[in-house]
C-alpha cells in the first residue's frame, strides 16, 4: 500500500511518500516559499535529487508540479495517481470534534475550517493541502491526523482555565495542546529506547513553533501550548507567554485594533520581535558577533524552557529523560548546551563532546553520571501519520 503524506503549511508543504507496512520511503521533498517568484521543488529519492526554482503560485500548483513527478516515465515512482490508496495530511487544530484520526468527509472539512481562526497560520493552509489533493488523487482515501490528539489525555485540571465554567462548558475554551503528532512520536521511540513503559518523560519539540509536553507512562499530562499555538515558549514569531493585560493595554491606551495585535503576537513576536531575525541560525551566528539583543534573545528563550522543565519536573514527581527534538532541537548544540547548564538539581548533566556529534539517530547526550537520560531523537511526523492512516483502515 503506497501512502502519501502532506504537511502543508502557509507557504509550504512537506512530503513523503512510504510503501506500508514497511514503512519504507519511496520519496520525499519540500516545496518552499509558495506565492513566490522564486519557490524551491525538492524531491528526492534513492535514485535522484531534484532541485529547482520557479514560480508556484498556490498549494495546487504546487501539488500538480509533485503529481508530475511521481508519474514521470523515467524517474517516476508510480504509473497512475490511483497507485495512491491513502493520502494523510496534518492538521494542526482538532478542537474538540476530533480526538483521534479521522476519514475526512465535508463535515470534517467544515470543522476545520471553523477553527481556522484558532489556528490562523496552520488549519487554512492544512485545508487548502486536503482540498487540491482531492482533486489531484481522486480515488485516495483522504485522511486527517490532528496535532491536538495526542494531548486528549490531559487531565481536566490542567485543561481547564480559571475563567467562569460557561466557557468550557458552552464555547470549550480550554488547552488543546499541539505537535501532539511529533510528541506523541518521539516519546514512543523513547520509551523503546529506554526500554521502560513506566517512565517520566518531557519532550522538548524545538523549531519555528516551539513545545513542550510532559508525558507520563507513553501519556500527555501537560503541554505549553493551549488553545492556540501562540502560547507558552518564545517561538520564531509567536510571543508565548504573555500577561493578557497586555492585549488590554494595546487597545485602549495604543490604539491597535484587535486583528493588529493578533497579527503582532503570531507574526511579529517571538525571536524575530527581539531580534529582527526569526531563523535561529541567523541569531546564533548574530550573537556570536556579540550582538546583544541576540544575546539577550537566547537567554529569554533558555529561561522560559528551564521554567517549563522544573514545572514538569514537578507535576511528574521526577524524570527520567528529557528529548530534544525537531530543528533546532535536533541540530542547535547551543540551545541544548545554554538549556542543559546549571540543572544539577534535576539530575541533568550534559557531556560536551557527546552534544557537539552530529547524527540522524537517536542518541543520548548525557554523561555517565547523569541520573536523567538527554535524548536527541529526529521527529518524523509523516511517518507517524501514514501509521495512524493505515491503522484507520485495518478493522
Amino acid at each position: 500500500m503506497q501512502v502519501l503524506v502532506l504537511n502543508s503549511g502557509s507557504s509550504s508543504l512537506k512530503f513523503q511518500l512510504f510503501s506500508m507496512p514497511s514503512e519504507a520511503i519511496l520519496c520525499s521533498g519540500l516545496i518552499e516559499r509558495i506565492g513566490a517568484t522564486d519557490s524551491k521543488f525538492i524531491y528526492k529519492t534513492s535514485a535522484e535529487t531534484f532541485e529547482i526554482e520557479t514560480e508556484i503560485l498556490n498549494h495546487k500548483a504546487g501539488l500538480k508540479l509533485l503529481a508530475s513527478k511521481l508519474l514521470d516515465e523515467k524517474t517516476g515512482i508510480i504509473k497512475s495517481a490511483d497507485d495512491i490508496a491513502i493520502v494523510g495530511h496534518r492538521v494542526v487544530h482538532g478542537g474538540k470534534h476530533f480526538s483521534k484520526t479521522t476519514e475526512i468527509t465535508a463535515d470534517v472539512k467544515a470543522k476545520i475550517a471553523d477553527l481556522s481562526s484558532l489556528a490562523p497560520l496552520h488549519n487554512p493552509a492544512n485545508l487548502e493541502g486536503i482540498e487540491d489533493a482531492e482533486t489531484i488523487f481522486k480515488n485516495a482515501k483522504q485522511v486527517a491526523v490532528f496535532d491536538t490528539a495526542f494531548h486528549q489525555t490531559i487531565p481536566e485540571y490542567a485543561y481547564k482555565y480559571a475563567i467562569p465554567n460557561a466557557f468550557l462548558d458552552k464555547n470549550h475554551i480550554r488547552l488543546y495542546g499541539f505537535h501532539g503528532t511529533s510528541h506523541k512520536y518521539v516519546s514512543e521511540k523513547a520509551i523503546e529506547y529506554l526500554d521502560k513503559e513506566n517512565s517520566k518523560i518531557i519532550s522538548i519539540h524545538l523549531g519555528n513553533g516551539c513545545s513542550m509536553t510532559a508525558i507520563k507512562n507513553g501519556k500527555s499530562i501537560d503541554h505549553s501550548l493551549g488553545f492556540s499555538p501562540v502560547n507558552g515558549l518564545i517561538m520564531g514569531t509567536r510571543s508565548g507567554d504573555v500577561d493578557p493585560a497586555v492585549i488590554f493595554y494595546l487597545a485602549d491606551k495604543l490604539g491597535y485594533t484587535l486583528p493588529e495585535i493578533n497579527n503582532i503576537l503570531q507574526k511579529k513576536s517571538g525571536m524575530l520581535g527581539l531580534t529582527g531575525y526569526s531563523d535561529l541560525r541567523d541569531i546564533e551566528s548574530e550573537a556570536a558577533k556579540g550582538n546583544r539583543d541576540c544575546i539577550l534573545a537566547l537567554q529569554m528563550n533558555v529561561y522560559r524552557i528551564k521554567k517549563y522543565m522544573g514545572s514538569y519536573a514537578a507535576i511528574l514527581n521526577g524524570l527520567d529523560a528529557i528529548i530534544f527534538t525537531a530543528g533546532i532541537g535536533e541540530n542547535s548544540m547551543l540551545m541544548r548546551k545554554m538549556i542543559c547548564e546549571d540543572l544539577d538539581f534535576l539530575g541533568i548533566r550534559l557531556d560536551v563532546y557527546k552534544n557537539g556529534i552530529r547524527s540522524k539517530d537517536i542518541r543520548s547526550i548525557h554523561d555517565e553520571n547523569s541520573k536523567v537520560k538527554i535524548l536527541v531523537i529526529p521527529t518524523n511526523e509523516e511517518l507517524e501519520i501514514a501509521k495512524q492512516a493505515v491503522d484507520l483502515f485495518k478493522n
